[in-house]
Formats: structure tokens, C-alpha cells, sequence
């Protein structure tokens, strides 16, 4: 099967609506990131279906469960662009930044950014507790697709969501413990767990987690800490 019948059997799926444009941009991500993949070691799934479903598919599956339409979303640890930049071309009126800690990552995604035709996509090297001071409390949506766990997660990610906002950590089908484990982090800098939503991967028995906490009350100004910190005592 091809991407594009898997995307658009996918979308069907999902009840998303889908167009050519978009396919076409898929297309364009899907061709980039096999060429780019070959020398720099982005991700370790591969194939047209594999990378339509394991990324693509994965990423718009959010849009079932969060309204991103015309919101402003910053992607921490984005990698080869996932979710951010896969929710982008579902979603364009979606203002995306993404930020990760290679530059040779966000090399790779200012140019696939351009090759797909978004001019508004800000991709920017830094490390999420090292993020520039304008970020702090910016964004309606902070997302993670990152291996962190969730307590570690919440002290890089929450501090950049603007009150009312909402930080999406993307987690495998059992995340009960690791949530319980975070709780204490999650409070103390100013979420609240909202809903945990499950959702299984269309054309896959494959099943995955969105924990969706919202943005209550102020991140103490001493949050995030240093990476080391961070490191060596989460919270």
C-alpha cells in the first residue's frame, strides 16, 4: 500500500479531514526524511507504511483529542519533527515552533519547513530548560513525543505553556504508574491532569496515551532548573 492510500485510509480512520495538498506535504516530509536518514541517524523507523503510520498517523492522531486549530504549539525535543511538525501539515493554521538540542536536527527540519511551504514555522536549537526568556508561559500547547519520564517531562515542558494552556505528553498504553509518579512535579509547577485519552494507531493493534494536563496556576520562577539538577533529582 502506498503513503498516501495509508494516510488517506488513516485520516478515514480517525475522522480527520485530508486533502491533496496535504498528502502532497507528507509525501514531501516522508521523501526528506528517508534521504536525511541515511547520513544523520533520525529515527529508526523506516518505510513508507511504517513511517505513515508510526509517525504520521501517531501525531494527527492528537488532533481527535485536543483543538490545535490557530493555537500556538512549541514541540520540546522534537527530533525529526514529531509530533510538531506532522501536526503542522494536518493542521496548518497551527503555529508551531520546534525546539531541539542538535542543531544538525533543526538544520534538517528549517529546510524540510521550507521544501513542505511553511514560512511560519520557527525551528530553534536549545535545550528546553535553556529556552529563550520570551518562551516562558508563551504558548497555548507544549507537546512531547520525548522517552523522558513524565515527572522530567513537566519541568521542562509546563513552564512554557501560558495559564489555561495545556502540556501534551505522548506515552505508551500503560502510563498509570509513571502519571503516579509525576503527580507531585505536575502540581507543583502549576498543572493539573485533565484526562489521560487512549487511542490506538489506525491499521495497527497499536495503542499509545495522550496525558493532557492544564496549565492552572503560575510555574515558580525557579523552574526549570539546570539539566544536571533535573538530572540528578527530579522532582
Amino acid at each position: 500500500m502506498s503513503l498516501e492510500q495509508t494516510l488517506r485510509e488513516g485520516f478515514e480512520a480517525l475522522g480527520l479531514p485530508q486533502d491533496g495538498r496535504m498528502l502532497e506535504r507528507y509525501r514531501i516530509y516522508a521523501d526528506f526524511l528517508a534521504e536525511k536518514n541515511a547520513v544523520m541517524n533520525l529515527t529508526a523507523i523506516e518505510g513508507e507504511d511504517e513511517v505513515a503510520r508510526l509517525h504520521f498517523l501517531d501525531c494527527a492522531a492528537l488532533l481527535t483529542v485536543c483543538e490545535l486549530e490557530g493555537k500556538s504549539l512549541i514541540d520540546v525535543g522534537t527530533g525529526a519533527g514529531f509530533p510538531g511538525l506532522a501536526l503542522k501539515i494536518a493542521c496548518p493554521a497551527l503555529k508551531l515552533t520546534l525546539l531541539d538540542s542538535l542543531d544538525k536536527r533543526i538544520g534538517f527540519l528549517r529546510e524540510c519547513s521550507t521544501r513542505l511551504g511553511f514560512e511560519d514555522v520557527a525551528c530553534v536549537h536549545a535545550r528546553a530548560e535553556e529556552a529563550p526568556a520570551g518562551f516562558r508561559a508563551g504558548f497555548d500547547a507544549a507537546a512531547s513525543r520525548a522517552v523522558a519520564r513524565l515527572r522530567v517531562l513537566s519541568e521542562l515542558c509546563l513552564p512554557l505553556v501560558r495559564k489555561g494552556g495545556v502540556f501534551l505528553a505522548m506515552k505508551g498504553p500503560d502510563c498509570a504508574e509513571e502519571l503516579e509518579e509525576a503527580m507531585p512535579a505536575i502540581r507543583l509547577l502549576g498543572g493539573e491532569l485533565e484526562r489521560v485519552a487512549g487511542y490506538t494507531i489506525p491499521g495497527t493493534e497499536i495503542r499509545h496515551s495522550l496525558v493532557i494536563i492544564r496549565k492552572t496556576g503560575d510555574t515558580p520562577a525557579r523552574y526549570p532548573r539546570p539539566w544536571a539538577q533535573i538530572r540528578k533529582k527530579p522532582l
